[in-house]
Parts: structure tokens; C-alpha cells; sequence
């Protein structure tokens, strides 16, 4: 029996062995999706950028204040060390001017000494001695020490150092009858006390 021929002959079929066309290749490329691992990857490459800045940035402020305390340090150190300069020479320096003061009163005395060998005419020897302690004055109260002479005031023993008590009924107890040494104040702080005597209530039976 002879074979179909629609068996035996091929289809003619128009699409069958026709090969992509160049534009069709292209867009079948371009349409894969992208799969996830691929967008973490593009994220992560981002965020590393952003890390990168943000630690060039920081990198660079660091050495700015690096820079700016390596100044403030260095200032610092040089005034540290003009300060102790500065006391040294205050503690070298500082009774100079006090004791260009009393040279004057020094000259005095060596004058007087002099002039008592010459003479013995005691009213000047004590008109000598007078100045010399004018002078003396002069020069202290200039640096601000003032004599403490309480004679008549209160006793007080910020002030004071009773030496004795005398009993009077001449002042009110407690009042200073009489200095035996004079106090002085530099610049309103005591550096001596007036050493005194002190007025004392009479016993009962002596009045």
C-alpha cells in the first residue's frame, strides 16, 4: 500500500527553523529579572560608600581637633611657664621696692651715728633720731603697715596680748591701760599684736 503522502512530506510550516531576530535577542536579555542577591549587593555597595564619607569626614575632624589641642596645649605650657618665671621673680623682687625705702633711714642713722661722735649736744642727737623714725614711718605706711597703739581702747584678743592685769578703779575693767609694745597690720592682717597691760576690776575689800 503506497505511504500518505501528508505523512511522508513535511509540514510547511513557516515559523518551524526560523531563527530570532537580533531585537527579539535583545529584549529577551533585557527582561531577566534580577534576583535578589543582586540587590543586596547593589545596597551594600551603596552603604559602604556612605560608611566610606562618613569616615573621611570623621577622620578629618579628628585631626582638626587633634591640630587645635596640640595649640591649646603648647599655649598652655608656655604660660605655665611664664607664670613660675613670674613668681620666681616676685618672690626674688618683691621687698626691692620696700627696701629702696628704707635706705634713706639707714643713711639717717649712719649720719646720726657720725654726728654723735662730734657732738654732744643731746637735742639734736634726739632731733636726728625724731626724723629718722618719721622717715621709718613714712616708708612703712607706704606698704601698708600701720602700728597697732591701743592705749584706752578694749581689750581684744585678736588684736592684743595681755601681758598683766592691773587692778584700777581709774577705767572700766578690760580697757588697756598701758603698751608695752606696739603692734602693726600689713594691709588690714596682723603681723604682731600690741603687747599690753589690762584694766582689772578692784577686789571687793579694796574698795
Amino acid at each position: 500500500m503506497p505511504a500518505n503522502k501528508s505523512t511522508l512530506e513535511p509540514r510547511n510550516d513557516p515559523a518551524a527553523g526560523k531563527k530570532p531576530s537580533l531585537a527579539e535577542s535583545a529584549t529577551s536579555e533585557t527582561s531577566i529579572p534580577v534576583s535578589g542577591e543582586d540587590m543586596d549587593t547593589l545596597a551594600n555597595s551603596e552603604e559602604f560608600d556612605t560608611l566610606q564619607r562618613d569616615l573621611d569626614q570623621a577622620l578629618a575632624k579628628a585631626d582638626e581637633h587633634w591640630k587645635l589641642y596640640l595649640g591649646a596645649h603648647a599655649e598652655m605650657e608656655n604660660l605655665r611657664k611664664r607664670t613660675e618665671r613670674d613668681v620666681q621673680n616676685a618672690h626674688k623682687f618683691a621687698l626691692e621696692r620696700f627696701f629702696n625705702e628704707l635706705l634713706p633711714v639707714r643713711d639717717s642713722l649712719e649720719m646720726g651715728l657720725a654726728a654723735a661722735g662730734e657732738t654732744t649736744d643731746i637735742a639734736k642727737l634726739r632731733e636726728g633720731v625724731d626724723l629718722t623714725l618719721k622717715q621709718l614711718s613714712a616708708a612703712m605706711e607706704k606698704f601698708g603697715v600701720h602700728e597697732v597703739n591701743p592705749v584706752g581702747a578694749r581689750f581684744d584678743p585678736h588684736q592684743h596680748e595681755a601681758m598683766a592685769m592691773a587692778p584700777t578703779d581709774q577705767t572700766e575693767p578690760n580697757t588697756i591701760l598701758q603698751v608695752v609694745q606696739k603692734g602693726y597690720v600689713l594691709n588690714d592682717r596682723l603681723i604682731r599684736p600690741a603687747k599690753v597691760i589690762v584694766a582689772q576690776a578692784l577686789p571687793p575689800l579694796a574698795r
